[in-house]
């Protein structure tokens, strides 16, 4: 919303300088955007041309010598190469000197030297002043104008334009009006806005109005015959052109100053170009309007419309028709002022994609007691500024006016904001804020205003009260001091999310957001692709569907960074994956991708050698620290080789809490998947299902255990198994774990050996087992006892034998 500092003073008779009415405004909700001082306009001045050579190597352009005053060149002419074909002698302009911006050409003037002559500044036209769109001469201002005066405060250009961001619960606020009494209701001036009389005109309207349609609730017609339309008057064009409006002609500028003005939208349809009467009904579905944008619009049945005998004519409440719109050539006009439905004109502007000033009111909610005011005020300035005389009104359609009433208790101030306002004080502030109280017991029966639709109940009515005494008088209290210890603030889900989070960006990955949407391929190809996952209205048709699973996000995000040259990243990613749309469809996980060699300990060239590709033991690397940082039990993991089928077979897997609850899946990718997402190359990627992790048990105590640590050496064994090589080595870990779980603090895998010696399909694993005595030395019996069933265990299970 924009307005000009001498249009909100119509309203408002104020001392306060500008800095205090825009510190102000944001004090009492409607807070300043931009503030345009106009200084810009402010070193252009009038100057005369004294005399216009011919320029001596030049067809078409001139040597100006011209008088910018006084204070100018200390009173010397100044010398200007000018190519306007109305620069003569004589002339009174603008001058531009060097050193001056000029908006409309967005660069700042220097001394020049225009075909070997100099030029010490220029003579501006409007649109180099951006002042209209004229560009075919340079300013031409009457004999009389004031040789060396500021040509802004000539022109009355030097009117600062403010701009304040709305929010939705002020419709009030898209008038000057509105935002004056705002003001006044702070303190900061006395509210004058002008009152408007009551025109009844003379003779019927000779167009009816028919309602059809629940959309419509309120509608008043009248036509005014025999006008001129014209250019509107220099102070209203230079207000429209302040707030970035294109004055068009007087008939439409009216209708689009008012709007600003009051906040209320109207129409003007030229009377001779509507046919028959006005009917207010739905559209039918596929009828066309040629719109005052000039864009042809094709209509629905929620789209409500103004029509005449020959069709539809204007969308209601949001954009006016071609076919009967006013020019030059209108002499008889009727003037709408109507009332529509908040939630139909929002629906129909979106589905149609038009933004207009009108829309932007009647979506919000206009003053409804405000309809035939607003149509005697378009009518008075019509007659005034067009001529014509005005018939009597029609009106059609009338709703009622029930003003809401509130109860509300004087205390209600304090108990929701703190704020300790005086009982009379709050009164005073409603009152000047336009509603209208009665004192009752401990409270007030307050009733709101037409042009308040927002206000509901009595927390609104405690908004409107802390705004205008100000937030910043709301004094600053901490917390009341708990007894005891605080408990944990993250519930076991956030702190898993963190803890998984900072594992990863330890391991090098950088943490990516994508999108929840992703295509219905990328989807199919990573098991989701659902019906009930499609989305009824997708942004783009790259967003048709709720994702599966992370990795076609990071995959998609990893194939671009590649495309541009990018190739070796490491992301990861902590969201929400979708399975179904019921509520327990909803899976948290931590998700992670490698790209060509982004491994743990460097990417790319070296003198030393090039990092190897990344495999699936990165994948399952980052997996493991991933769990263990979120607190799953990392020694009490199975490994399954099997996975999803996106992953590439045997050389992917699962990890696994037992033999149903899977907590990861890591691999490298099949590529069958990486095809479908147009990627190519190394990758590595894992999810670890974080809602799968067991809660953690709630110990008795937060004081932590003792700490055991025993004084006697370990002691280390080497044993070699050959077994079939289908066998997998957790299986052999397992077994060898199982032989003594008192003694047996570490297993693991040192050697794989594959080779004709052992036969065809035979394969040698070595492991280490790490032996810790708890309470005495082992004795070499103990650890022949405890080495012989660590063999037996292996043998049992795998079927294999200890390797000589």
């Amino acid at each position: 919303m924009k307005f000009t500092l001498s249009w909100l003073k119509d309203h408002l008779h104020t001392d306060a300088a500008l800095g205090e009415i825009v510190d102000r405004l944001t004090a009492i909700g409607l807070e300043v955007e931009t503030v345009d001082d106009r200084a810009v306009f402010e070193p252009f001045r009038i100057a005369r041309v004294l005399s216009a050579a011919p320029h001596p190597d030049a067809d078409k352009l001139q040597v100006l010598m011209v008088d910018a005053g006084p204070e100018v060149n200390e009173g010397k002419p100044v010398q200007v190469v000018c190519g306007a074909p109305n620069a003569r002698e004589g002339l009174v302009g603008v001058l531009g000197r060097p050193g001056d911006y000029v908006p409309g050409l967005d660069t700042v003037l220097g001394v020049g030297k225009i075909r070997g002559v100099d030029s010490f500044g220029m003579m501006c036209s409007e649109r180099e002043l951006e002042l209209s769109e004229e560009h075919d001469g340079i300013i031409d201002l009457p004999d009389d104008a004031p040789v060396g005066m500021r040509y802004a405060d000539y022109a009355a250009l030097a009117d600062p334009v403010i701009e304040i961001n709305l929010t939705p619960n002020h419709p009030d606020a898209t008038g000057v009006s509105g935002i004056a009494r705002d003001l006044a209701a702070s303190g900061l001036g006395t509210l004058v806005t002008p009152g408007i009389e009551r025109i009844e005109g003379e003779g019927d309207c000779p167009v009816s109005v028919r309602i059809e349609t629940e959309v419509c609730q309120g509608f008043a017609l009248r036509r005014v015959s025999g006008v001129t339309n014209g250019a509107s008057p220099d102070w209203m064009q230079k207000r429209l052109k302040a707030i970035g409006l294109r004055p068009i002609n007087a008939l439409v500028d009216i209708t689009n100053y008012i709007t600003f003005d009051r906040g209320r939208p109207l129409h003007v349809f030229d009377a001779n170009k509507v046919a028959g009467d006005l009917v207010v009904r739905q559209a039918r579905d596929g009828e066309e309007i040629v719109g005052l944008d000039g864009r042809t619009h094709t209509l629905a049945p929620h789209v409500c419309v103004i029509a005449d005998a020959h069709g539809v004519e204007s969308i209601a409440g949001i954009m006016g028709g071609e076919a009967t719109g006013c020019d030059e050539t209108t002499t008889d006009v009727l003037i709408e002022s109507a009332l529509w439905d908040m939630l139909a004109i929002a629906k129909a502007g979106r589905s149609l994609g038009i933004i207009t000033d009108a829309r932007y009111r009647f979506e919000r909610g206009v003053d409804t007691q405000f309809m035939e005011p607003g149509l005697d005020l378009a009518t008075k300035l019509v007659v005034e500024l067009c001529g014509g005389s005005a018939s009597r009104r029609t009106v059609e359609g009338v709703r009622p006016h029930a003003a809401k009433t509130i109860a509300f208790p004087l205390t209600e101030v304090k108990r929701l904001t703190g704020l300790d306002v005086a009982q009379d004080r709050q009164t005073a502030i409603l009152e000047r804020l336009g509603f209208t109280t009665e004192r009752g017991d401990g409270e007030l029966r307050v009733s709101v205003p037409s042009w308040r639709p927002d206000v509901d109940g009595k927390a609104d009515l405690v908004e409107e009260v802390m705004r205008i005494v100000g937030v910043d008088e709301i004094a600053s209290e901490p917390l009341p001091a708990l007894a005891g210890v605080n408990g944990p603030i993250l519930t076991n889900a956030q702190s898993r999310d963190k803890a998984a989070r900072r594992a990863l960006a330890a391991r090098g990955m950088v943490e990516a957001v994508t999108y929840s949407f992703i295509p219905r391929e990328h989807a199919e190809a990573f098991g989701g692709g659902a019906e009930t996952l499609s989305l009824a209205n997708p942004i783009s048709a790259d967003m048709s569907d709720m994702r599966p699973s992370l990795l076609p996000g990071l995959v998609s995000a990893a194939a671009r960074n590649a495309a541009r040259g990018y190739g070796d990243t490491a992301t990861f990613e902590v969201a929400g994956v979708y399975r179904n749309d019921r509520p327990d469809g909803q899976a948290r996980v931590a998700g992670g991708l490698r790209r060509g060699t982004a491994q743990l300990q460097g990417a790319g060239r070296a003198w030393d050698g090039a990092s190897a590709p990344v495999g699936v033991h990165d994948a399952k690397a980052d997996a493991i620290a991933a769990l263990e940082a979120a607190g799953a039990p990392v020694d009490k993991l199975m490994i399954d080789r099997e996975a999803s089928p996106w992953y590439h077979p045997g050389r992917s897997g699962r990890l696994k809490l037992g033999p149903r609850i899977v907590l990861a899946e890591f691999g490298e990718f099949h590529p069958k998947a990486l095809k479908k997402l147009g990627a190519s190359g190394p990758h590595a990627g894992f999810e670890v299902f974080l809602d799968a992790l067991p809660e953690p048990k709630r110990k008795a105590t937060r004081t932590k255990p003792v700490l055991a640590i025993s004084a006697l050496q370990p002691v280390r064994r080497d044993f070699a198994f050959v077994v079939s090589r289908d066998v997998e080595a957790e299986t052999i870990l397992k077994a060898a774990r199982s032989a003594d779980k008192v003694l047996i603090t570490e297993v693991r895998v040192f050697d794989v050996f594959i080779g004709e010696a052992l036969g065809a399909d035979r394969k040698s694993i070595g492991i280490e087992v790490a032996l810790q005595p708890v309470d005495r030395t082992l004795t070499e019996a103990d650890l022949e006892a405890v080495s012989g069933k660590i063999v037996a265990n292996v043998e049992k299970a795998t079927g294999g034998t200890l390797r000589g």
